[in-house]
């Protein structure tokens, strides 16, 4: 079954890294940041989810397209932000980067390959419910990416999620939908026949539609858009985006500004 994250108040914190860990978690981001290791799969699917996240917040905050640093000025939050593989990229487009994930051995490797490759992200071993309590919201740009599926309540994690966004600005949500598509592909095929993903890494009932995504949204005071699929292309190995929301799926959500 699944990992579930439960919440917790306490404010994320930084942890230091000492000399006689170095070793244990650079090995640790050499294999999170491995193409061809047991994260593959993230690294196929980031190149199409970094360019959607660039180009929605060039649309949405009428920056000017290819310019070398687009985010920069911009503050944003990667909740669930594992070993970094999306907190990196959006440092180098110029954003102000925190990374909050609820397992601190993945916050010490990324501060590891981060440190290696001399950037500065702010990243916190920590929950969503105590970064609110730090006070240190909002954000002009939250990214929830294959995070909800995992945590114990979808709905009420979407909201505090969301409280983080400031007016606006925006959040976007990625996740697996509850279909049987998803079942027979993210969690059969995935897991149990092609070996992609550990076994046990989904736990489909948890699972989240579109509607349930964008019902929580509108509930927290946001304007959330359509969702829009993600789709694996198996001639050439690579995801694109799609009209297909079966699988995997994105959705933008918008903080009115007023």
């Amino acid at each position: 079954m699944g990992k579930t994250i439960e919440g917790s108040r306490a404010a994320p914190s930084t942890p230091s890294v000492d000399a006689d860990e170095v070793a244990k978690f650079s090995a640790m981001a050499a294999d999170w940041w491995n193409p061809t290791g047991k994260f593959k799969p993230l690294h196929r699917f980031n190149p199409v989810r970094l360019k959607f996240i660039r180009d929605t917040a060039e649309a949405h905050f009428g920056i000017p397209a290819k310019q070398s640093k687009p985010l920069e000025g911009l503050r944003l939050l990667d909740i669930g932000c594992g070993g970094g593989l999306v907190c990196e990229p959006m440092a180098r487009l110029g954003a102000r980067v925190t990374g909050v994930d609820a397992s601190e051995a993945n916050i010490k490797t990324a501060l590891t390959h981060a440190r290696e490759q001399g950037l500065e992200i702010d990243y916190r071993a920590g929950t969503a419910e105590g970064l609110i309590d730090s006070g240190e919201a909002p954000f002009d740009i939250v990214l929830n990416l294959e995070v909800v599926e995992h945590v114990a309540d979808a709905h009420q994690f979407l909201i505090d999620t969301a409280s983080l966004v400031r007016p606006g600005g925006l959040m976007i949500v990625a996740s697996l939908n509850r279909t049987a598509k998803a079942l027979a592909t993210a969690v059969i095929g995935a897991e149990y026949i092609l070996g992609w993903l550990p076994r046990g890494t989904h736990d489909w009932s948890k699972f989240v539609t579109p509607e349930e995504v964008r019902t929580a949204l509108h509930a927290a005071g946001m304007q959330p858009e359509p969702a829009t699929g993600v789709s694996y292309k198996p001639l050439s190995g690579s995801w694109a985006l799609s009209n297909d929301t079966a699988v995997n799926f994105m959705v933008v959500s918008r903080r009115p500004a007023t």
